[in-house]
């Protein structure tokens, strides 16, 4: 027969629980107080030029001295009106705006970054303070200044224009070099740990392996690939390939987690066989949906933007918000789909020792982790958000190293804890001769109440007595 493989899970007792989750939150709480010290993720400067009189108002701006540690580069300009509080009125309108793009390269020689006019119309919406309109968006840098001519045409005439703001934005260098090191560092955890429970589970086949088990030996290594080894390529090679690349490591694991938590949840109640139609079709249906329309959002604005840099969602309105309509149906379906699995095996499985544990400390951990992330998110889309388009929404650019630091080391702490208490004890093999499966031990009350008595703490102690006291009847009956 197969050896089993038990999860330490089974062998933990209140205190130790206690402990993991301490340990979880002093190691978040530890990347959180570094990213409270590190850099602003975003380095702005702002410039106002006089404005000119004329039926065209035009500007000729050009950036800061850049190196690809700036990674992108946003022009954004702010409209500001000469109205006071007190008779301050919404205003909205449509104008035209005409953008040229020139790249200086670092011997002064000026080269075409696109010779075309790019000519856009731009609806301009002002309450108490005009909308920050996206000029251009460059999502990666060949040159080391950009200059950039911009020409505004048709503006309304009900607006009393005071004056024109333009701000350059780009990544912080200082803070791409923690994102490179806190990169590696996790790249260099998230190997060690996937080692370390692939080795735990050496001696067992792989058919004897729990439900969460499998999981993890596919999540951790798509973990690795979402802290992304081939990041550095961005800063040796100018091109967009390497940001595109880690955007689909990224969607990959985050929906591979999302079909994760829809197979436990339901699998876990299914001890027989689970048939890919009727099992795996549906979840597998569901989070595509979601992959793909993330996925192809984010390659149609990459590919336009290399088109042209002016690009803005307003081009393709209707496709776009139809998207948007789409993914958001496809995610509360998804909610509503997770919350009825969560709640049926909750109700079906409260009074089984071991698979009540196994739910108890998989909702307990992730309810925690998704209430740090909804916070996380509260304070990304709480701030300015740098593109008005369903693409920034998906990806929002961090705001500070601390909300970089926290989501990075919240998923990965995350998994490192489900490796822990899903990865076999040390004793493992020793007990699984001794023992049935425990995932299948509902159907054995003995086993359950040799293991688990009345208190988890007290489980080793009995355990040993019981031991002992049947040592002790053989030793008399011989």
């Amino acid at each position: 027969m197969d050896l089993l493989a038990p999860m330490r899970l089974y062998t933990l007792s209140k205190r130790h629980f206690v402990l993991v989750f301490v340990v979880f939150f002093i190691c978040f709480g530890l990347t959180v107080l570094i990213g409270l010290g590190g850099p602003d993720v975003i380095e702005s400067v702002t410039e106002t030029p006089p404005l000119n009189n004329g039926s065209k108002i035009s500007f000729n701006l050009s950036s800061q001295p850049l190196s690809t540690y700036n990674q992108q580069l946003w022009l954004t300009c702010t409209i500001q009106l000469d109205q006071t509080a007190d008779n301050w009125k919404k205003l909205s309108g449509t104008f035209h705006m005409g953008v040229t793009i020139r790249g200086v390269i670092d011997n002064a020689s000026v080269k075409y970054f696109n010779k075309q006019v790019h000519s856009r119309i731009k609806t301009l919406n002002c309450a108490q303070q005009c909308a920050e309109i996206v000029v251009v968006h460059l999502g990666y840098l060949n040159y080391t200044r950009y200059d950039v001519s911009v020409t505004f045409d048709e503006l309304p005439r009900t607006l009393n224009i005071k004056s024109f703001s333009f701000t350059w934005k780009t990544y912080n260098p200082a803070f791409s070099q923690v994102e490179i090191w806190f990169r590696f560092v996790f790249v260099v955890l998230t190997f060690i740990v996937t080692c370390l429970f692939a080795h735990s589970l050496r001696k067992f086949s792989m058919r004897d392996w729990g439900i969460e088990q499998k999981w993890m030996s596919i999540l951790l290594p798509l973990l690795l690939l979402y802290n992304d080894p081939f990041f550095p390529l961005s800063f040796l090679i100018n091109s967009w390939f390497p940001g595109m690349l880690d955007d689909l490591f990224q969607s990959l694991f985050l929906c591979a987690l999302l079909l994760f938590w829809l197979c436990v949840y339901h699998g876990i109640r299914v001890q027989g066989e689970r048939k890919c139609l009727t099992f795996y079709f549906p979840k597998l249906l569901i989070v595509g949906l979601l992959w793909l329309v993330s996925v192809t959002l984010g390659i149609w604005q990459t590919v336009n933007e290399l088109q042209d840099p002016t690009y803005q969602y307003g081009a393709d309105t209707k496709h776009f918000q139809g998207m948007k309509i789409f993914f958001l149906v496809v995610a509360a379906v998804y909610i509503l789909y997770l919350l009825f699995l969560i709640i049926r095996a909750c109700s079906e499985l409260r009074n089984m020792p071991y698979v009540d544990l196994r739910l108890k400390f998989l909702t307990a951990l992730t309810f925690v982790v998704l209430l740090i992330s909804i916070a996380i998110l509260y304070l990304r889309f709480g701030v300015h958000i740098q593109q008005d388009n369903f693409v920034a929404e998906l990806s929002t650019h961090y705001h500070n190293s601390a909300e970089f630091l926290s989501f990075y080391g919240l998923l990965n702490f995350y998994l490192y804890t489900l490796a822990f208490v899903y990865s076999p004890s040390k004793n493992a093999l020793y007990e699984s001769q001794l023992k049935d499966n425990p995932a299948f031990s509902m159907l054995n009350d003995s086993d359950d109440d040799v293991i688990y008595g009345s208190d988890y703490e007290e489980m080793p102690l009995q355990n040993g007595q019981a031991i002992r006291a049947k040592f002790k009847e053989e030793s008399d009956s011989d």
